[in-house]
């Protein structure tokens, strides 16, 4: 992938607060703020790599296709990597992993009982659209180098997306209860670790509610096509709050 090919030198040298409205991408205080953020984007691509290869256990029919997504965020891994070390930071990997622990936990526990609505809920729902929503809010003030790569990610973050809308819109007759009790138990999850990383993602000039309110505009649209009604999503927003 040539992206990740980039001279480094070359990126650098546009990487500066010459940039009007930009941070700078040099200081010590904003490469400290990145190293948990770029952690949190990696451990994420992790994490969505090993839960589709899970669901596919769930629903061997559907194995390939997942894991064919599953290898998209394995390339997204290695470009956010690469983000990193292009302004030479070391990602804080043990953050990112205790970062998304809870929300692993939740994802194990429905696995093992075969919960694919909790499975495709957390995963093709609430981190993608979590993902999603950072990402756009990332793309206007990321460097260069991370710019290209993060404007090529969420191109397929949005078919990751939509495989999950499709699966719970499908079965939205019978999965519904459940999706609202997964909802409830998951949801307030986004906000906790949108405040855990406040600090650090205004280091990048990323404001916490703007991100919190991209977050719940694409979630609520994912409900919204899943085949939610107005009513039963505004009762289901509330949980982020609640």
């Amino acid at each position: 992938m040539t992206l990740l090919e980039s001279p480094r030198a070359d990126v650098l040298e546009d990487s500066s607060s010459s940039q009007k409205g930009l941070p700078d991408f040099t200081t010590d205080e904003y490469k400290d703020a990145y190293s948990r953020i770029n952690a949190i984007v990696i451990e994420g691509e992790k994490e969505a790599h090993d839960n589709y290869v899970s669901i596919g256990t769930l629903i061997p029919e559907q194995a390939e296709e997942l894991k064919k997504l599953a290898m998209m965020e394995l390339r997204h891994m290695k470009g956010f990597t690469a983000c990193g070390r292009n302004l030479g930071v070391k990602a804080d990997m043990e953050f990112a992993e205790k970062f998304f622990a809870p929300l692993h936990g939740n994802f194990q526990s429905a696995l093992k009982v075969g919960d694919l609505t909790s499975c495709f809920l957390i995963q093709a729902i609430l981190i993608e659209a979590f993902a999603i929503s950072a990402y756009h809010v990332y793309i206007r003030v990321a460097d260069p180098f991370a710019k290209k790569i993060t404007e090529n990610v969420v191109k397929d973050e949005y078919l990751h997306l939509n495989y999950g809308q499709e699966w719970l819109k499908a079965n939205l007759e019978t999965c519904k209860s459940d999706l609202v009790k997964a909802n409830k138990e998951n949801l307030p999850l986004i906000k906790s670790m949108l405040d855990q990383v406040a600090d650090d993602a205004e280091v990048l000039q990323m404001d916490k509610e703007e991100l919190m309110e991209e977050f719940m505009i694409a979630y609520q649209d994912s409900l919204l096509e899943i085949g939610l009604d107005s009513r039963e999503i505004a009762r289901m927003a509330i949980a982020a709050v609640v």
